[in-house]
């Protein structure tokens, strides 16, 4: 394997670097009460990754088996259990534990013992945000036709 293309062609740096403070207020926050929090947008990556910390506020939710097609995404659980569907077994994941699923693996995951932390990362960097506003605010509960194509647009596809 090599190192992929160059991203940067200078000769001395540049001041980019991006910073996150803890204490950040939840981008979104959903009718349970789960949180996500933007750490690195695409849009903030030059489109390599995105990074964001999913909060389970306590009662189980997360979405069931899928697989994305243009994106790669990683679990990092923070803490609590967060149970990740690996194409093949529900996976009981603990702090410190770690997933990875390359484009078109099928997973999920959930919350099954109350509130739980994780890390959330896709590459490259595409819009999540877009979905997950759009889950709050009831895109996920459409009918037919319009929630189809809320999922097509993000790149959900359910099995």
């Amino acid at each position: 394997m090599s190192y992929p293309p160059l991203l940067y062609d200078g000769d001395s740096g540049e001041v980019s670097a991006h910073v996150v403070r803890a204490g950040i207020e939840p981008a979104v926050v959903y009718p349970n009460g789960n949180k996500v929090f933007y750490l690195a947008q695409g849009t903030e990556t030059q489109g390599t990754f995105g990074l964001y910390r999913w909060e389970f506020a306590g009662p189980q939710s997360g979405p069931d088996a899928h697989f994305h097609r243009t994106i790669t995404e990683s679990f990092y659980v923070l803490e609590g259990t967060v149970t990740i569907y690996d194409g093949t077994d529900w996976v009981r994941c603990h702090a410190g534990d770690f997933a990875h699923v390359p484009a078109g693996g099928i997973h999920g995951f959930r919350n099954e013992d109350g509130a739980a932390k994780m890390l959330l990362h896709f590459a490259p960097g595409a819009p999540r945000e877009a979905y997950f506003e759009g889950l709050a605010a009831g895109m996920g509960h459409l009918d037919g036709d319009a929630y189809d194509r809320f999922m097509r647009e993000h790149d959900n596809t359910w099995l």
